[in-house]
């Protein structure tokens, strides 16, 4: 009898009000009580920047442990998401956010958006990739960093020397040959100019995007699409992140892997919780998870460095320590110069970005 009702109440829960009544005459109703409960579930709004093909495995994972918590996904490029939640400011959409730059949530966290929360296992992430404060308005995920994807096949074809530094690329052989992420709408497009800005000084970083440009084909809305041209043979050289290279190269593209000699770019994938979700809850729960040990071992399928230490495994086709190579990177003169810069990097070198 029992049976016969709980697949009746799933298959047709708009009866369950008028069976529960029913139930409570016959004593049943209180053997039911978990089924009536497990009949809704929180709907989390979730904004994110994660690739499209890591999205699936997360919320997958966050959902075994949570089923009474279902994550909707809102996902696009960095700048996109970024300009979004800023856009959203006086009337926020989004519960959560899961894999974003932290230089994106520092500025949300600036115009104070964000709400601060100390999820569980916070004591295992390296101090340096996550907020300072305590508790912290967000947390970092894992470090994604810059990379080269080169293919041999067309630079055999027009005979194009291996590139293994940023100053190569500016030389004359690769005129048009090159492709890069566009820093206003792609985080691994801003987390280079921020690394050149940062490494060289303005005026020398300035000169060299100048000279860059030169062999610029096209700027891409995405951080991955440059490395997948360059796999497809649109380009010889795509600017993209090591993650999208190592997929790209094990999806069978013919490239070599170059991660520049003078340092690598880098922002961190970032997590927090937005301060007027009235999902606070389920928010805190996506957070905690997002913290932890079973989280960061779905991290390190893709990325090289990982906020948790001791779990990383190397990446099949990434030669080195990407750790060490990581430039000193400055969050805070990143988010607060990125308005500036974006503006400047727009008047110079517009002309070139491909058509939304």
């Amino acid at each position: 009898m029992v049976v016969s009702i709980v697949v009746f109440l799933q298959e047709d829960p708009m009866s369950l009000s008028l069976l529960r009544r029913a139930l409570l005459a016959t004593g049943l109703a209180i053997g039911l009580a978990p089924l009536v409960l497990a009949q809704g579930k929180t709907e989390l709004l979730v904004y994110s920047a994660l690739e499209a093909d890591q999205i699936k495995a997360y919320k997958e994972a966050f959902e075994r442990e949570h089923p009474a918590i279902e994550l909707r996904f809102v996902r696009d490029s960095t700048g996109i998401i970024t300009a979004k939640l800023l856009a959203e400011k006086a009337n926020p959409q989004a519960d959560a956010i899961w894999g974003l730059a932290a230089t994106s949530l520092m500025a949300l966290d600036k115009e104070g958006m964000l709400q601060s929360y100390a999820p569980k296992g916070l004591e295992m992430l390296k101090p340096g990739m996550r907020d300072p404060r305590n508790p912290p308005t967000w947390i970092g995920m894992n470090a994604w960093s810059s990379a080269f994807c080169f293919n041999t096949v067309e630079a055999a074809k027009r005979s194009l020397p291996k590139p293994a530094s940023w100053a190569d690329l500016t030389k004359p052989v690769y005129k048009g040959q090159i492709t890069m992420p566009h820093p206003a709408s792609s985080g691994t497009g801003y987390l280079m100019v921020s690394a050149w800005l940062q490494m060289m000084g303005e005026p020398r970083a300035w000169a060299y995007m100048d000279a860059l440009h030169e062999n610029i084909g096209s700027y891409s809305h995405s951080g991955s699409k440059p490395c997948r041209q360059a796999g497809a043979g649109e380009y010889a050289v795509g600017l993209s992140f090591e993650y999208r290279a190592n997929r790209t190269k094990r999806d069978g593209a013919p490239i070599d892997i170059v991660l520049p000699s003078e340092g690598l770019g880098w922002d961190l994938e970032a997590a927090g919780i937005l301060r007027t979700t009235k999902k606070l809850d389920a928010a805190r729960a996506l957070v905690d998870f997002a913290a932890s040990r079973k989280a960061a071992e779905l991290y390190s399928a893709n990325f090289a460095v990982l906020a948790m230490p001791g779990v990383q495994e190397k990446l099949q086709f990434i030669e080195g320590d990407v750790e060490k190579q990581l430039i000193k990177n400055d969050f805070a003169w990143a988010a607060a110069n990125r308005d500036r810069v974006l503006a400047e990097w727009s008047r110079r070198y517009e002309a070139k970005a491909e058509k939304r």
